[in-house]
């Protein structure tokens, strides 16, 4: 990896911003689509991050590793790939030719097309408070590991994918999860998951027994419409922490046990200073006082793009979220300028079944797919719009249980009430929610081993009517699939 080099001068056909999923993902596709041409990836961090151990479970829906690699490693891996570490500062489109970034170092980079994957960076509740730690990439988990270790209590503010993680992993200290909304994890599922997630969350908290699986628990299905459970539904630095980025950190602190209290309907009004018996004393909006030895932030992101919006009138922002606005094929609206992942924000005319959450799978699609149409651009081809943007696909896990969210998971663009909810819920094993408008299905929420995903791909898909199914839908001891032979 080069680094530092005063008023150096580089040049490259293609330009990749950015040493996480999305960049990496890029700058690997280039290299297969365009071996002829040198590719060059800016990365701020000395390490990049690259997804490995890709295993597709259905046609739409593929789970993976995130890998924090070298940068010899994508170069072994990719000759034609160049890594340099080095930040953003300018960018400088060209006229009808060649643009040119600015970095940090004083570096000048020519770029034939440039495709912008920055990443985001985290919203902190109290940004620059010496009691306040931001959690979002590798360097914020070393720094929470070691003052973690140290704590009684640790106050988590946050309730989106890393938050939720973040909660399952601490050890040895009692824990106080401050959420915004009435229930857990609501930027990825319903209060009815999240009450099915609830008693895992739990366990191993003092007094707080794993729960006893009988040998055939009794299975619970229900059927609910839009109207009954609009009020429970919740509104849809560095290279971003990947899946099961917490099964790489032990994050223990002093208490000799494990704790979890969560403060819902709630946010950090202010954090006031400690005394000798504990460092802080946080105030929430429903009125609780929390002392911690440690309040950490995991509260969403923004896009990361400062760098190449100023002074740049003519790059267009998304108003609602300050991504950088792109087309179908990734485009901006400067030409030659491309941009993928938590950087971007799709300003194409969604297919009904997607829409865009700043998710690792997502940046992989998204760095992939614009190295596809950054190539396709060069030739003077067409390139039609790749089939990942059909349908919305996600696989995680939470508190050791698997989750799979397929389409509309919880109604997102479905208006009017029309839309009903059915249920499937095994105490502890798991849960299945299907989002139904007539009489065909929208969405699911998969938590467990179902080994459903493919069954309910194929028929959100396909939009097959399922109302003569009626209950037999979710009925354990009955293949739906049998029914379309």
């Amino acid at each position: 990896m080069s680094s530092g080099g005063d008023s150096e001068r580089l040049s490259a056909a293609f330009v990749v911003v950015g040493g996480g999923i999305a960049g990496v993902s890029c700058a690997e596709a280039l290299a297969v689509l365009r071996p002829q041409d040198d590719v060059l990836l800016l990365s701020a961090s000395s390490l990049i991050k690259a997804a490995t151990n890709v295993q597709p479970l259905t046609k739409y829906l593929v789970k993976f590793e995130v890998e924090e690699q070298s940068a010899e490693a994508l170069t072994q891996r990719c000759p034609t790939v160049r890594v340099v570490q080095d930040a953003v500062v300018a960018l400088h489109p060209g006229e009808g030719g060649q643009g040119v970034l600015v970095t940090e170092s004083g570096r000048r980079v020519a770029y034939g097309r440039l495709c912008v994957c920055s990443g985001a960076r985290p919203k902190p509740i109290l940004a620059d408070h010496p009691l306040v730690l931001t959690v979002r990439d590798t360097e914020s988990v070393r720094t929470l590991q070691a003052r973690v270790a140290g704590a009684r209590r640790v106050l988590v503010v946050g309730n989106g994918g890393i938050a939720t993680e973040l909660v399952h992993e601490l050890r040895d200290v009692e824990v106080v999860w401050a959420v915004r909304h009435d229930h857990i994890s609501a930027a990825f599922v319903d209060a009815g998951a999240g009450e099915f997630l609830l008693p895992a969350a739990k366990e191993g908290a003092d007094g707080v027994e794993e729960p006893e699986h009988a040998s055939r628990p009794a299975v619970k299905r229900m059927r609910f419409t839009e109207a009954q459970t609009a009020a429970a539904e919740a509104p849809g630095g560095g290279a971003a922490l990947g899946p099961d980025w917490h099964a790489r950190w032990e994050l223990r602190g002093r208490h000799g046990g494990r704790l979890l209290h969560v403060e819902y309907g709630c946010e950090v009004v202010q954090v006031r200073a400690g005394d000798d018996s504990w460092p802080a004393y946080v105030e929430l909006s429903n009125g609780t006082t929390v002392a911690a030895d440690l309040v950490v932030s995991a509260t969403g992101v923004v896009p990361n793009v400062e760098a190449f919006a100023r002074d740049n009138p003519g790059l267009r922002l998304a108003e609602d979220d300050g991504g950088i606005l792109v087309d179908e094929h990734m485009r901006s609206s400067v030409p030659g300028v491309f941009a993928a992942g938590d950087a971007c924000t799709a300003g194409w005319t969604h297919a009904k079944h997607w829409f865009q959450m700043r998710l690792w799978t997502q940046a992989r699609q998204m760095g992939t797919y614009a190295a596809r149409c950054m190539s396709a651009e060069a030739e003077g081809e067409h390139l039609l719009q790749d089939f990942c943007f059909e349908m919305f696909t996600h696989v995680t896990r939470f508190f050791g249980h698997k989750v799979v969210l397929l389409g509309l998971h919880n109604g997102q663009k479905l208006e009017g009430g029309d839309w009903e909810m059915m249920l499937r819920a095994v105490k502890g094993k798991e849960y299945v929610k299907l989002v139904l408008q007539h009489g065909r299905v929208q969405g699911a929420v998969l938590i467990g081993d179902t080994d459903l995903e493919e069954t309910f791909e194929n028929l959100i898909l396909d939009q097959v009517d399922v109302s003569h199914l009626g209950e037999d839908l979710l009925n354990p001891h009955v293949d739906v699939e049998d029914y379309f032979d």
